[in-house]
């Protein structure tokens, strides 16, 4: 590998065809000095973690996808095997269903982890040659499942349908799951020959798996969280599928993990990074991360990024149960789009925030001169360039990512690259990355919604009248405001049996069931 230092604020690998440049972040001398101490301590831990120690204490489960990628690091023979066994596995069922061309599509049902990875991958790789064409179902929006079935209706017979969720529990799966399963009955068709299903073993979809006979079930493991499961079978077996090269990816992944391995922080792109978000943020959030990839390829990677960082770092407690109420917030879009929507803000208007600019130096496409001397791609970097000039006279920090190029390898190196930042950046703040409490109490809620909701249609078919007596009837007074919206929706949607009416200034709901 070679590496460029001016100043420890670049690091390039010209093998990688990968550069990082940190230079105008404005980190001054003294400040990198006062870090290293604690950057140092952070890469330590991250050394225990590859080694299996327990990252999430409340749950006593390990951390361990670095061995995705590198399965001899795996802390017993048992786990090192399932991974090189899971991953030719994957590659041979995707070589099987390419050479009997028996599918043309595939429909990916996930959400968050088990989608936003595989999207983004999908996306940055794909092309007109992929040998089955991605689809995804990642919410349970009924309208959105409606039009992506619609748009598959006359070949579905010829769609693979990919069921991803750890615990087969999760609602927004098993809702998409059933809609496609009564999109293939419609059809004639049976669901378990569409299918494959990616889930922990004994897991309420592994059982229906196997049940209906999917053509194959691979594993998920507790010791791969959904936002770093990208480069498990969740993100493999869709990629494999659609003919992108996995084992480029993982060898990125792999060789970017050995960079962020390097124990001098200043030799080590991702604590630089987690430096610079430190200086940025003063380790306490105070700054927004702008993600502007100057390439459509990489439209997606601010959407993953996300999750990855929002969910990985955004924390109420810290390791000691301090209230900290920790995170960074995250959004982007692409270049050149964003100079014609945010970036006005960025240059002029609150300095809350700082950029990360992607820039990737070939730039595919036709070639074609639009003016003398000029192409399109030439006007795509003009304007990165120009716009973090822009920013930096305005005193706006950014940091610059350049790729060679958008390919299996430098995909799975952007990967790598941010898993091991966000897992630097938590240690230096002191908070548990592994974990998301604030999830899991979303999802509390949502079922506690729903369970009212049922309450409530039980209350309506005893009489009409008001939210505030429907709410009084189904034992929730307190819970009024909730069932107000819950009758709206109900009256909402003809064929749920509820109707609104409005009697002398009130609004009444009746169930006409």
């Amino acid at each position: 590998m070679e590496t460029d230092l001016t100043g420890g604020a670049v690091w390039e690998d010209r093998g990688q065809g990968f550069r990082l440049d940190v230079r105008r972040m404005g980190i001054p001398e003294s400040f990198t000095t006062s870090m290293d101490a604690p950057l140092r301590r952070a890469l330590q831990e991250m050394e225990e973690l590859e080694r299996g120690a327990i990252a999430n204490p409340d749950e006593g489960r390990m951390v361990g996808h670095y061995w995705l990628r590198a399965p001899e690091l795996a802390p017993s023979r048992e786990i090192t095997e399932e991974i090189r066994g899971t991953l030719q596995r994957i590659l041979a069922f995707a070589s099987d269903l390419h050479g009997k061309d028996a599918f043309r599509n595939y429909l990916l049902i996930g959400i968050g982890g088990s989608a936003l990875g595989p999207q983004f991958v999908a996306q940055a790789l794909g092309s007109e040659n992929d040998r089955l064409v991605p689809h995804f179902l990642d919410n349970t929006d009924p309208d959105g499942i409606a039009r992506t079935l619609s748009a598959l209706s006359d070949d579905l017979a010829r769609t693979l349908t990919i069921v991803i969720s750890k615990s087969g529990g999760t609602p927004e799966t098993r809702n998409g799951m059933l809609e496609a399963q009564a999109a293939y009955r419609a059809k004639g068709l049976p669901f378990g020959p569409h299918a494959c299903a990616v889930t922990q073993e004994g897991s309420v979809l592994d059982r229906t798996a196997q049940e209906q006979s999917f053509l194959a079930r691979f594993p998920m493991w507790d010791w791969v969280g959904g936002r770093t499961s990208e480069l498990s079978a969740v993100g493999l077996l869709p990629a494999a599928l659609q003919g992108i090269d996995v084992q480029a990816m993982l060898d990125g992944a792999a060789a970017m993990d050995r960079a962020t391995r390097e124990r001098d922080p200043r030799l080590n792109p991702a604590a630089m990074l987690a430096l610079a978000w430190h200086h940025a943020t003063e380790g306490a959030g105070r700054r927004d991360m702008v993600v502007l990839p100057y390439k459509d390829r990489l439209a997606l990677f601010s959407r993953y990024l996300q999750q990855l960082v929002m969910e990985s770092l955004g924390k109420e407690r810290d390791l000691d149960g301090k209230v900290v109420h920790q995170g960074i917030a995250v959004y982007g879009n692409k270049g050149s789009t964003d100079q014609h929507a945010y970036v006005q803000q960025l240059r002029e208007g609150v300095p809350n925030f700082f950029v990360t600019f992607l820039e990737v130096l070939r730039d595919g496409g036709s070639g074609l001169e639009v003016e003398p001397g000029i192409t399109s791609g030439d006007y795509l970097h003009g304007f990165l360039l120009g716009t973090r000039r822009a920013l930096h006279d305005a005193g706006r920090p950014s940091i610059l990512l350049t790729l060679l190029e958008v390919s299996p390898k430098t995909v799975g190196a952007l990967i790598a690259l941010y898993e091991r930042a966000v897992g630097i950046y938590a240690s230096l703040i002191h908070v548990n990355a592994y974990h998301q409490p604030g999830v899991e109490a979303g999802k509390k809620a949502a079922a506690s919604v729903l369970a009212l909701q049922r309450k409530v249609v039980a209350a309506l078919k005893q009489g009409e009248g008001t939210a505030e007596q429907i709410a009084a009837a189904a034992g929730s007074p307190e819970e009024a405001e909730t069932v107000a919206h819950i009758l709206e929706h109900l009256a909402a949607n003809p064929g749920r049996g509820v109707r609104r009416r409005e009697k002398d200034g009130s609004v009444l709901y009746v169930h006409e069931r």
